[in-house]
């Protein structure tokens, strides 16, 4: 048992069940034993590998999409360039410098990172040395003003709760003690209204999960936008609505069971993209778009190549693997999606219908 384990083992014994949410919060950011807080999650040291640790090309894309979308909404000076959960701040770090050559891009631009855990931050601090940062706990901080935001990989790791299709309403999957140790159990039946939408499309017995916090961060988001300009450009596994048991844990590079190990293991849920999009009140919202089609729009592989002039043997070899990884169907080109917040009047921005 996990020092958290223990602790929540604990809390339950004295208060009973805790829900699926809570029990991921707690698992990821508890201020002593949360996943963000205690360990090294990215690379090889830690438990997996984002796009932007496996190629520079990703932030490099992704920055230069930034730029152009500031250049068709004028270029407005200054304006907020911020990133959702940074992770070690390469994505940020390689979008700076694929922008160093767009005019006035830089001097316009005020660095905000939202980034709850202090170990992340510190590492965030490192990678983008040189450069003016404010961080941020949460999105309410980012200041009023033309905001262009990346969230790659954020909304994936947000807390859900799980309901279960029964014949008199919705039954929530909780973190409960069977015998000393977690279990997941459920609720008492009850009618859920959030859920009505949801009961065309599912049977008895079906899980449907939410996510708390998305639908809130986006409209934030989508407030800023509305008001002062900009774009949001989330990347992220998941699907158009949500459905099934998604939660998933990752422990060492290899799944493992979400109960098994906590504060020690990566929890995620897929995303329900139709979710953030029916928060973006007043924005375009584009077309839900896999990664791999939205890179190649990008002209991705045209970069690959003009890296891949200068390398040789397994260096080659590797940057090839990673061109692959980021974009074909069997990889992380399908299962990663991409969806795109703009001003209504706005441009529509490039490499999204």
């Amino acid at each position: 048992m996990t020092p958290l384990a223990d602790l929540l083992a604990r809390r339950i014994a004295a208060t009973g069940p805790i829900t699926v949410a809570d029990y991921m919060a707690e698992c990821l950011l508890h201020p002593e034993h949360g996943y963000y807080t205690r360990a090294e999650p990215f690379g090889a040291a830690g438990d997996f590998t984002t796009a932007p640790e496996i190629s520079q090309m990703f932030g490099e894309l992704i920055g230069l999409w930034l730029a152009q979308v500031w250049l068709d909404q004028g270029a407005p000076v200054p304006f907020t360039l911020a990133e959702l959960g940074p992770g070690r701040g390469t994505l940020m770090a390689d979008a700076l410098r694929a922008t160093q050559g767009v005019p006035g891009f830089h001097q316009a631009a005020q660095i905000h990172l939202v980034e709850a855990a202090p170990r992340l931050r510190a590492a965030q601090k490192d990678a983008l040395e040189g450069y003016a940062v404010t961080w941020h706990d949460t999105v309410d901080g980012l200041p009023d003003a033309p905001l262009f935001v990346i969230a790659n990989e954020f909304f994936d790791a947000l807390p859900i709760r799980q309901f279960q299709r029964d014949a008199q309403g919705w039954r929530e999957r909780q973190v409960g003690l069977v015998d000393g140790a977690l279990t997941l159990g459920l609720s008492a039946p009850a009618p859920l209204a959030e859920l009505d939408h949801r009961l065309a499309d599912t049977r008895p017995g079906e899980i449907v999960e939410t996510c708390p916090a998305a639908a809130p961060t986006v409209a934030a988001l989508a407030t800023r936008i509305a008001a002062h300009g900009g774009a949001a450009l989330i990347v992220d596994y998941g699907d158009w609505h949500a459905r099934g048991d998604t939660l998933q844990a990752l422990y060492r590079h290899a799944y493992d069971p979400p109960l098994a190990h906590p504060g020690q293991a990566d929890l995620t849920a897929h995303v329900d993209f139709a979710a953030l999009a029916r928060a973006a009140t007043g924005l375009r919202v584009s077309a839900m778009t896999p990664q791999g089609v939205f890179l190649e729009r990008l002209g991705i592989t045209a970069r690959a190549q003009a890296l891949a002039r200068g390398l040789t043997g397994a260096a080659l070899e590797s940057h090839i693997a990673a061109h692959r990884r980021l974009t074909h169907p069997q990889e992380m080109g399908t299962l990663f999606k991409t969806l795109a917040l703009t001003p209504a009047d706005a441009p529509a921005p490039p490499g999204l219908d």
